[in-house]
């Protein structure tokens, strides 16, 4: 379950919220009693983001930015980075989700299971390489980029497509860590990253002598 609250659809009363779980989970279902949705996610993001009308109506108003038809940005090229954006920060829901937008969008599996080693995959072209080096850049860099990406960049795009892609690309490292620090979705899980226990009969002291052997 996520760490927060989740608002039934008795408690609704922003039009907005209610429009998408009519949407997402039907006209007459309650998505916190009876969670799911179409594409098989437990759909807890709405519901907790739910507990701010203004704030959830905010975050989809942020979806559409990135589908609107003013975007100059190449499809493909914009869900890469928004895949990447999800691994870098771990969280296994906005990856997951984005690998399947990247097989909707005719990617194949190859490249899609390659993202999280693109740098050593020989699948992807000179374009989806520069890309996905900026979003590292954007993501586990936290934006320090060399200028060299720029003008790697820069060969096939224009300043209104890196922008666009700089902002997406963050956008969605912001809720890959949403999404984790609050447990939702495919997020809910313990860390991996945890002390393993040492045999029954170890003794801290003899870890630590400098005459033990390593």
């Amino acid at each position: 379950m996520p760490v927060l609250r989740q608002v039934p659809r008795s408690e609704v009363t922003s039009d907005v919220v209610k429009a998408y779980y009519d949407r997402l989970f039907g006209p007459d279902r309650d998505p916190v009693a009876s969670p799911g949705t179409a594409t098989g996610t437990p759909g807890d993001w709405w519901t907790v983001f739910a507990i701010a009308p203004d704030i959830f109506k905010h975050a989809v108003d942020g979806f559409a930015v990135y589908r609107h038809p003013d975007r100059k940005l190449d499809p493909v090229l914009r869900e890469l980075g928004q895949t990447r954006a999800g691994w870098v920060q771990g969280s296994q829901f906005v990856f997951s989700q984005h690998c399947k937008s990247l097989r909707g969008l005719g990617v194949s599996d190859e490249k899609i299971a390659a993202i999280p080693h693109w740098a050593v995959a020989d699948v992807f072209d000179d374009k989806e390489r520069a890309v996905l080096a900026y979003a590292d850049c954007l993501t586990s860099g936290a934006g320090r980029t060399p200028l060299a990406v720029f003008e790697k960049l820069r060969t096939f795009w224009g300043d209104e497509e890196i922008f666009e892609f700089t902002y997406i690309t963050t956008l969605y490292a912001m809720h890959a860590v949403i999404t984790r620090a609050l447990r939702m979705e495919y997020d809910n899980r313990e860390d991996p990253i945890v002390e393993v226990a040492a045999p029954e009969g170890f003794n801290a002291s003899d870890f630590l002598s400098p005459n033990r052997a390593r």
